[in-house]
């Protein structure tokens, strides 16, 4: 759902009154109106390369090929396997033993899958899901993209799933972003799927590699089973951008929401404190269903919000070795 209010915009001046951290402003490295996207988007690349090399500075190791200064992968324990490689804290969350197992030095490929949809276009905080979302998706490929790795980039949320084929460099992403700074948001019901746009990456994703998931997972679950498949050949990692007002509704009287998806309009008054400790246990439940698909399947998880400190959170994340969450 999404407040007919519109929420400020990356280049609205008004933000930087909220910023409390110099990491806080790659989220206000878009340009002015007047600049031309590309040279937006390449100054957001600019600024994030420069943060997350300074925030992930130092030898590190993250269980996500590709991502780290150490390749490896995690499966499920087979006997003969050695204990010593068990993976104790994937383990404790799964409940079934988990191995480390180190991947020869080559060429590995990242795919990258971003949602575009309605959706993101909701934004309460300092900038929308869809503006964390590209920023998410440049930190991601800078971290892809090093030792002469590969990445491809699929959008879904259009009118059709965009597929890029994997290539060495960011030039890709670069330019899949700049169109979609040009191109206006799409709403209705005749948009992608997450579920599609997985479908199309296990068809295109050969030898076991990384596919990463910049989306809000808002809607039905119909993704679950295509995630829980590539899950079983690839490294997974569910970065989902949220915004704090889908877990929580203020005390301000009547509101009209629509729905981005369907465009189906709902009046709300909001003052009605039993309806908004509904909505909060909802939202709660929701969270507890969503952790628990990503559990069941061992995908990674991070969650970065619209506050402003996605890339803190994404850089935290990658800097705990070893971690499935």
């Amino acid at each position: 759902m999404k407040s007919t209010r519109r929420p400020p915009r990356w280049d609205d001046p008004r933000i930087d009154d909220h910023v409390d951290s110099p990491y806080d402003r790659v989220a206000h490295a878009r340009a002015t109106p007047a600049r031309a996207p590309e040279a937006a988007i390449r100054a957001l690349d600019l600024t994030v390369r420069k943060r997350i090399d300074g925030l992930l500075s130092g030898d590190h190791r993250t269980a996500l090929p590709g991502l780290g200064t150490e390749l490896h992968q995690l499966r499920a324990y087979v006997p003969g396997d050695d204990v010593r490689q068990i993976e104790w804290n994937v383990t404790a969350r799964t409940g079934e033993p988990h191995v480390q197992v180190q991947l020869a030095e080559r060429s590995l490929t990242t795919w990258l899958v971003l949602d575009t949809s309605p959706s993101m276009n909701f934004g309460t905080a300092m900038m929308r899901k869809l503006d964390a979302a590209e920023g998410v998706a440049l930190a991601v490929g800078h971290l892809a993209t090093r030792r002469g790795n590969r990445l491809g980039v699929v959008t879904f949320g259009g009118p059709k799933v965009e597929i890029l084929p994997p290539r060495q460099g960011r030039t890709g992403l670069l330019g899949a972003l700049t169109t979609l700074e040009r191109t206006a948001p799409a709403d209705g019901p005749d948009a992608t799927t997450l579920a599609e746009a997985l479908g199309r990456v296990a068809g295109l994703a050969r030898g076991a590699g990384l596919v990463a998931v910049v989306a809000d997972f808002r809607g039905t679950r119909d993704w679950e089973a295509p995630l829980g498949r590539l899950a079983h050949r690839h490294a997974v990692l569910a970065i989902e951008v949220a915004d704090p007002r889908e877990e929580n509704l203020p005390d301000i009287g009547e509101v009209e929401f629509i729905d981005p998806e369907s465009g189906r309009v709902l009046r709300v008054d909001t003052s009605d404190r039993r309806l908004r400790e509904q909505f909060i246990q909802r939202a709660k439940e929701e969270r507890r269903q969503l952790l628990a698909t990503f559990q069941r399947h061992g995908v990674e998880h991070v969650r970065c919000t619209t506050e402003g400190h996605w890339l803190r959170q994404l850089a935290g994340f990658l800097r705990r070795p070893g971690v499935r969450k």
